[in-house]
């Protein structure tokens, strides 16, 4: 599923009026950091693994 430069706009201006323009750095922020969690604990070995 290819996306063009068209369709990437049209879903920032969508979700600039959903949020708001001063929300969106706050919303950013806390998706990046959602997503290192997530990276963090796929990378991570489980505790309680038996051998």
């Amino acid at each position: 599923m290819n996306f063009g430069m068209t369709e990437i706009l049209i879903i920032l201006f969508i979700i600039i009026l959903l949020f708001g323009a001063k929300r969106l750095p706050e919303l950013a922020r806390s998706l990046g950091s959602s997503i290192k969690q997530f990276k963090a604990g796929v990378s991570e070995e489980p505790d309680d693994e038996k051998s």
